[in-house]
């Protein structure tokens, strides 16, 4: 039987905006709220070094504002690992960041970083926090993901989101499988197997066909797409995709 796959809604660039002019307008609260109420099934939150969306105290009005589980993206740094500790999120997702980058480029450089990553992990999952490493899709990272014990790693599709953008078919295809290659992988070796960048209404059902993939998390899109049709509707319209995907 294939297995339900949830939808964590990415609600960074909803304070994006709000910082754009300062002030409370528009609260990524309230984006929160209504993610739960159109059956989101958790909300991701990036907390970044230079503050340019989510800020710390976001981080306790949306725990205190919807029972949904939070995501809390994060560096990996002193830093963020005492704000963790802090607010206790339900899962702790590490990313790579880059000062300079306008977004998350790729994957963590999980092989290559394991001294520093070893204790951060350790101490997220002794505090109770699901601990998860964003990755490419790639034999190497998803071997040092494994012998982290983490578990859960989220695969980066933002190369498949590109590809398909192109309209570059053989790219799109190749990325596709390396996705559904490793998700499998990770699936049988016990780690559940997230995705996500870059997934929009055209792209999103290659990707939430993948059987092993348990969850996807998606931001950008569906903030830009409330612009429009309002975050309700967009929110529901992803659901819907890919729930007919599987």
């Amino acid at each position: 039987m294939t297995r339900p796959l949830r939808l964590g809604v990415n609600i960074d660039h909803v304070a994006t905006i709000r910082n754009a002019r300062g002030g409370d307008h528009p609260d990524p609260v309230r984006a929160a709220e209504i993610v739960a109420r159109v059956g989101g099934d958790g909300i991701t939150a990036h907390l970044r070094e230079d503050r340019r969306h989510i800020r710390d105290a976001d981080l306790r009005r949306i725990q205190e504002a919807t029972d949904l589980p939070l995501n809390l993206e994060m560096a990996a740094t002193e830093e963020m690992l005492s704000i963790a500790l802090a607010h206790r999120p339900h899962a702790a997702c590490i990313v790579p960041e880059r000062r300079e980058e306008r977004t998350t480029e790729g994957g963590l450089d999980a092989a290559g970083l394991h001294n520093t990553l070893a204790p951060l992990v350790g101490r997220l999952g002794e505090a109770g926090i699901r601990v998860s490493l964003f990755i490419e899709a790639q034999e190497r990272q998803l071997e040092a993901a494994l012998r982290l014990g983490v578990p859960v790693v989220e695969f980066h599709t933002g190369e498949y989101a590109h590809a398909a953008l192109g309209e570059d078919h053989e790219r799109t295809a190749r990325e596709l499988r390396r996705i559904a290659d490793m998700a499998a992988l990770a699936a049988k070796n016990g780690i559940e197997p997230h995705a996500g960048h870059g997934l929009t209404y055209d792209n999103v059902q290659p990707i939430a066909a993948i059987p092993q993939i348990a969850e996807l998390n998606i931001g950008h899109y569906l903030v830009g797409e409330a612009v429009f049709v309002g975050l309700e509707e967009a929110v529901r319209h992803m659901r819907e995709l890919m729930d007919a995907a599987r």
